[in-house]
Protein backbone atom coordinates (compact mmCIF):
# COMPACT_ATOMS: atom_id res chain seq x y z
CA UNK A 1 0.00 0.00 0.00
CA UNK A 2 3.11 2.13 0.32
CA UNK A 3 2.37 4.39 -3.34
CA UNK A 4 6.44 5.36 -3.04
CA UNK A 5 6.81 7.19 -6.34
CA UNK A 6 4.40 5.74 -8.47
CA UNK A 7 3.79 7.60 -11.09
CA UNK A 8 2.85 4.67 -13.59
CA UNK A 9 0.03 5.74 -15.71
CA UNK A 10 1.93 8.91 -17.02
CA UNK A 11 5.05 6.69 -18.33
CA UNK A 12 5.58 4.47 -20.91
CA UNK A 13 7.20 1.43 -21.44
CA UNK A 14 7.74 -0.26 -18.32
CA UNK A 15 9.32 -3.76 -17.75
CA UNK A 16 10.64 -3.67 -21.33
CA UNK A 17 14.25 -4.00 -21.42
CA UNK A 18 16.26 -1.10 -22.85
CA UNK A 19 17.23 -1.88 -25.67
CA UNK A 20 14.09 -2.39 -28.13
CA UNK A 21 16.53 -3.55 -31.42
CA UNK A 22 16.89 -6.73 -30.74
CA UNK A 23 19.86 -6.42 -28.59
CA UNK A 24 19.87 -10.08 -26.72
CA UNK A 25 22.71 -9.08 -24.34
CA UNK A 26 21.64 -5.64 -23.00
CA UNK A 27 17.40 -7.58 -22.63
CA UNK A 28 19.22 -10.22 -21.09
CA UNK A 29 21.45 -8.41 -18.22
CA UNK A 30 17.98 -6.55 -17.97
CA UNK A 31 15.83 -9.51 -17.18
CA UNK A 32 18.30 -11.36 -14.61
CA UNK A 33 18.75 -7.81 -12.82
CA UNK A 34 14.85 -7.82 -12.77
CA UNK A 35 14.46 -11.16 -11.33
CA UNK A 36 17.21 -10.24 -8.64
CA UNK A 37 15.40 -7.25 -7.78
CA UNK A 38 12.03 -8.83 -7.14
CA UNK A 39 13.89 -12.13 -5.51
CA UNK A 40 15.00 -9.14 -3.20
CA UNK A 41 12.17 -7.69 -2.85
CA UNK A 42 10.04 -11.16 -1.70
CA UNK A 43 13.00 -12.12 0.13
CA UNK A 44 12.40 -8.61 2.47
CA UNK A 45 8.91 -9.02 2.67
CA UNK A 46 8.84 -12.80 3.60
CA UNK A 47 11.60 -12.82 6.21
CA UNK A 48 9.24 -9.69 7.80
CA UNK A 49 6.58 -11.27 8.03
CA UNK A 50 8.38 -14.61 9.69
CA UNK A 51 9.66 -12.12 12.41
CA UNK A 52 6.28 -10.35 12.79
CA UNK A 53 5.03 -14.24 13.44
CA UNK A 54 7.73 -15.30 15.85
CA UNK A 55 7.58 -11.97 18.07
CA UNK A 56 3.54 -12.43 18.36
CA UNK A 57 3.77 -15.87 19.02
CA UNK A 58 6.93 -15.07 21.83
CA UNK A 59 4.93 -12.33 23.42
CA UNK A 60 1.49 -14.15 23.22
CA UNK A 61 3.35 -17.42 24.85
CA UNK A 62 1.42 -18.11 28.60
CA UNK A 63 -2.22 -17.22 27.47
CA UNK A 64 -3.74 -15.02 29.57
CA UNK A 65 -0.92 -14.87 31.97
CA UNK A 66 1.36 -13.76 28.86
CA UNK A 67 3.05 -10.16 28.67
CA UNK A 68 1.01 -9.68 25.61
CA UNK A 69 -2.39 -10.39 28.22
CA UNK A 70 -0.69 -8.04 30.58
CA UNK A 71 -0.43 -5.20 28.82
CA UNK A 72 -3.47 -4.96 26.44
CA UNK A 73 -6.10 -5.31 29.31
CA UNK A 74 -4.18 -2.65 31.07
CA UNK A 75 -4.82 0.01 28.30
CA UNK A 76 -2.24 1.97 29.29
CA UNK A 77 0.07 4.38 27.03
CA UNK A 78 1.86 1.99 26.14
CA UNK A 79 -0.88 0.11 24.31
CA UNK A 80 -1.28 3.04 21.90
CA UNK A 81 2.59 2.70 21.75
CA UNK A 82 2.27 -0.38 20.36
CA UNK A 83 -0.54 0.16 18.38
CA UNK A 84 0.22 3.54 16.47
CA UNK A 85 3.92 3.22 16.49
CA UNK A 86 4.22 1.02 13.44
CA UNK A 87 1.67 3.32 11.19
CA UNK A 88 4.22 5.99 12.00
CA UNK A 89 7.05 4.09 10.87
CA UNK A 90 5.40 3.57 7.34
CA UNK A 91 4.35 7.32 7.21
CA UNK A 92 7.64 7.81 7.60
CA UNK A 93 9.37 5.68 5.52
CA UNK A 94 6.67 6.22 2.84
CA UNK A 95 6.78 10.16 2.65
CA UNK A 96 10.27 10.42 3.92
CA UNK A 97 11.98 7.81 1.75
CA UNK A 98 14.71 10.32 0.02
CA UNK A 99 15.83 11.32 3.28
CA UNK A 100 16.81 8.41 4.49
CA UNK A 101 19.75 6.32 3.60
CA UNK A 102 19.53 2.21 2.83
CA UNK A 103 20.13 0.63 5.73
CA UNK A 104 18.22 3.44 7.92
CA UNK A 105 15.37 2.67 6.22
CA UNK A 106 16.40 -1.09 6.66
CA UNK A 107 16.03 -0.97 10.30
CA UNK A 108 13.00 0.94 10.17
CA UNK A 109 11.29 -1.99 8.09
CA UNK A 110 12.59 -4.17 10.55
CA UNK A 111 11.60 -2.31 13.25
CA UNK A 112 8.05 -2.19 11.84
CA UNK A 113 7.74 -5.85 11.43
CA UNK A 114 9.04 -6.66 15.24
CA UNK A 115 6.18 -3.89 16.76
CA UNK A 116 3.82 -5.26 14.12
CA UNK A 117 4.82 -9.09 15.82
CA UNK A 118 3.42 -6.74 19.54
CA UNK A 119 0.49 -5.41 18.16
CA UNK A 120 -0.76 -8.89 16.63
CA UNK A 121 0.17 -11.06 19.75
CA UNK A 122 -3.30 -10.38 20.39
CA UNK A 123 -4.83 -12.93 17.86
CA UNK A 124 -3.13 -15.39 19.69
CA UNK A 125 -5.17 -14.41 22.96
CA UNK A 126 -8.31 -14.85 20.62
CA UNK A 127 -8.20 -17.08 17.88
CA UNK A 128 -6.90 -20.50 18.07
CA UNK A 129 -3.32 -21.61 17.00
CA UNK A 130 -4.65 -24.15 14.65
CA UNK A 131 -7.38 -21.33 12.70
CA UNK A 132 -4.41 -18.73 12.35
CA UNK A 133 -2.01 -21.56 11.00
CA UNK A 134 -4.55 -22.34 8.62
CA UNK A 135 -5.27 -18.97 7.45
CA UNK A 136 -1.95 -18.34 7.28
CA UNK A 137 -1.17 -20.95 4.96
CA UNK A 138 -4.34 -19.72 3.33
CA UNK A 139 -3.08 -16.16 2.55
CA UNK A 140 0.47 -17.34 1.80
CA UNK A 141 -1.43 -19.64 -1.34
CA UNK A 142 -2.95 -16.72 -2.12
CA UNK A 143 -0.84 -14.43 -2.34
CA UNK A 144 1.92 -15.93 -4.13
CA UNK A 145 -0.66 -16.98 -7.00
CA UNK A 146 -1.98 -13.19 -7.07
CA UNK A 147 1.91 -11.73 -7.18
CA UNK A 148 2.42 -14.33 -9.74
CA UNK A 149 -0.71 -12.76 -11.90
CA UNK A 150 0.50 -9.40 -11.13
CA UNK A 151 4.01 -10.25 -12.37
CA UNK A 152 3.40 -12.38 -15.42
CA UNK A 153 -0.22 -10.34 -16.92
CA UNK A 154 0.53 -8.38 -20.11
CA UNK A 155 -2.89 -6.83 -19.49
CA UNK A 156 -2.09 -3.58 -17.47
CA UNK A 157 -3.14 -3.39 -13.73
CA UNK A 158 -3.03 0.66 -13.45
CA UNK A 159 -6.67 1.21 -14.16
CA UNK A 160 -7.71 -0.50 -10.90
CA UNK A 161 -5.05 0.93 -8.75
CA UNK A 162 -6.75 3.95 -7.97
CA UNK A 163 -10.14 2.37 -7.38
CA UNK A 164 -8.46 0.22 -5.26
CA UNK A 165 -7.02 2.65 -2.88
CA UNK A 166 -10.04 4.54 -2.67
CA UNK A 167 -11.88 1.07 -1.35
CA UNK A 168 -8.64 1.21 1.05
CA UNK A 169 -10.19 4.96 2.42
CA UNK A 170 -13.31 3.79 2.39
CA UNK A 171 -12.37 0.19 4.13
CA UNK A 172 -11.06 2.58 7.26
CA UNK A 173 -14.05 4.74 7.68
CA UNK A 174 -16.53 1.99 7.55
CA UNK A 175 -14.04 0.40 9.77
CA UNK A 176 -13.88 3.46 12.19
CA UNK A 177 -17.64 3.96 12.17
CA UNK A 178 -18.13 0.58 13.14
CA UNK A 179 -15.96 1.04 16.70
CA UNK A 180 -19.51 3.34 17.26
CA UNK A 181 -21.47 0.87 15.65
CA UNK A 182 -20.60 -2.35 16.81
CA UNK A 183 -22.48 -4.38 13.90
CA UNK A 184 -21.44 -8.33 13.38
CA UNK A 185 -22.61 -7.59 10.27
CA UNK A 186 -21.07 -5.02 8.44
CA UNK A 187 -17.80 -6.34 10.35
CA UNK A 188 -18.50 -9.50 7.98
CA UNK A 189 -18.85 -7.05 4.98
CA UNK A 190 -16.07 -4.77 5.89
CA UNK A 191 -13.64 -8.05 6.25
CA UNK A 192 -15.37 -9.47 3.02
CA UNK A 193 -14.22 -6.40 1.37
CA UNK A 194 -11.20 -6.56 2.61
CA UNK A 195 -9.87 -9.28 1.56
CA UNK A 196 -11.12 -8.97 -1.84
CA UNK A 197 -9.17 -5.40 -1.78
CA UNK A 198 -5.81 -6.33 -0.70
CA UNK A 199 -5.53 -9.42 -2.93
CA UNK A 200 -6.50 -6.98 -5.96
CA UNK A 201 -3.66 -4.73 -4.43
CA UNK A 202 -1.72 -7.92 -4.64
CA UNK A 203 -1.79 -7.98 -8.03
CA UNK A 204 -1.13 -4.34 -8.90
CA UNK A 205 1.46 -3.71 -6.36
CA UNK A 206 3.92 -6.74 -7.51
CA UNK A 207 3.35 -5.65 -11.35
CA UNK A 208 3.63 -1.56 -10.43
CA UNK A 209 7.40 -2.75 -8.23
CA UNK A 210 8.33 -4.99 -11.88
CA UNK A 211 7.49 -2.03 -14.37
CA UNK A 212 9.05 0.38 -11.79
CA UNK A 213 12.78 -1.49 -11.80
CA UNK A 214 13.51 0.08 -15.36
CA UNK A 215 13.67 3.88 -13.58
CA UNK A 216 15.81 2.48 -10.46
CA UNK A 217 17.98 -0.06 -11.85
CA UNK A 218 21.38 1.05 -11.04
CA UNK A 219 20.78 4.22 -9.73
CA UNK A 220 21.61 4.96 -6.30
CA UNK A 221 17.62 4.53 -5.27
CA UNK A 222 17.61 0.77 -6.12
CA UNK A 223 18.47 -0.85 -2.68
CA UNK A 224 15.74 1.98 -1.43
CA UNK A 225 13.14 0.71 -4.20
CA UNK A 226 13.45 -2.92 -2.49
CA UNK A 227 12.74 -2.11 1.36
CA UNK A 228 9.47 0.35 0.48
CA UNK A 229 8.59 -2.83 -1.93
CA UNK A 230 9.26 -5.20 0.29
CA UNK A 231 6.81 -2.77 3.00
CA UNK A 232 4.18 -2.85 0.18
CA UNK A 233 3.87 -6.32 -0.15
CA UNK A 234 4.17 -6.95 3.39
CA UNK A 235 1.50 -4.87 3.97
CA UNK A 236 -0.93 -6.52 2.04
CA UNK A 237 0.16 -9.85 2.73
CA UNK A 238 -0.97 -8.54 6.69
CA UNK A 239 -3.77 -7.08 6.09
CA UNK A 240 -5.39 -9.54 3.70
CA UNK A 241 -4.19 -12.29 6.49
CA UNK A 242 -6.20 -10.20 8.97
CA UNK A 243 -9.45 -10.06 7.03
CA UNK A 244 -9.11 -13.76 5.98
CA UNK A 245 -8.74 -14.53 9.63
CA UNK A 246 -12.22 -13.26 10.39
CA UNK A 247 -13.68 -15.79 8.32
CA UNK A 248 -11.60 -18.80 9.52
CA UNK A 249 -10.81 -17.63 12.57
CA UNK A 250 -12.18 -20.37 15.00
CA UNK A 251 -11.65 -18.20 18.61
CA UNK A 252 -10.65 -19.43 21.93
Amino acid sequence: MANWNDDQAARQGFGVAPSQGGDLAARTTFDAGLRKHMLSIYNYMTSGVLLTGVVALMFSRGGEQSLAAQIFTSGGPLVWLIILSPLAIVMAMSFGANKFSTPTLQMMFWGFATLMGLSMSTLFLVYTGASIAVTFFATAAAFAGLSLYGYTTPRSLSGMGSFLIMGVVGLIVAMLLNMWLQSPGLMYAISFIGVLIFAGLTAYDTQRLKQQYAYVAGSDMAGKAIILGALTLYLDFINMFQFLLSFLGQRE
